[in-house]
């Protein structure tokens, strides 16, 4: 299934490349860092920020677009999207940021032009709520956090 998406370039955004998909088979692509080249942003340990893309969105009806984190980033350095995964709605017409935060142990550099996060165009369901007076029952029941154990055996 292909969407279109229309992309609009902020002026600091200029010079760096849209995001793509970096393999034939990947589901994301790939957001980038659009801060000044002279102030990287640097993480320390335990530390958040919110990261420029330079890029503003304009997602089809029915569709959303999902940040997630980077696989390396996180295995590699404990950085990942704290709000994960970020949900950028179909009327929403501001700049893409990604907030990242530091699980590491070391102060972690991101310089302009770094591959921050990970975005997935997806459909969007919409539900439409009815209320009940009572819903129907399942073997789980009210069984949550943990309920089902960590191994077949519970």
């Amino acid at each position: 299934m292909t969407t279109t998406l229309r992309v609009l370039r902020l002026a600091h955004g200029e010079g760096l490349p849209l995001p793509r998909y970096e393999t034939d088979g990947a589901a994301g692509l790939d957001l980038i860092a659009a801060n000044p080249a002279d102030a990287p942003v640097v993480l320390k340990p335990s530390e958040r920020a919110l990261i420029p893309t330079g890029l503003v969105i304009q997602l089809e009806p029915g569709f959303e677009a999902q940040v997630r984190p980077r696989s390396g980033l996180a295995f590699k350095h404990g950085v990942t999207v704290l709000n994960a995964p970020g949900t950028i709605d179909a009327d929403y017409r501001g700049e893409v940021q990604v907030l990242l935060v530091n699980f590491g142990q070391e102060p972690f550099a991101i310089p302009r032009g770094t591959r921050i996060a990970q975005m997935i165009v997806a459909p969007v369901s919409r539900a439409a709520l009815v209320e009940v007076e009572t819903l129907d029952e399942t073997a789980r029941g009210h069984g949550g956090f943990g309920s089902t154990g960590l191994t077949r055996e519970g």
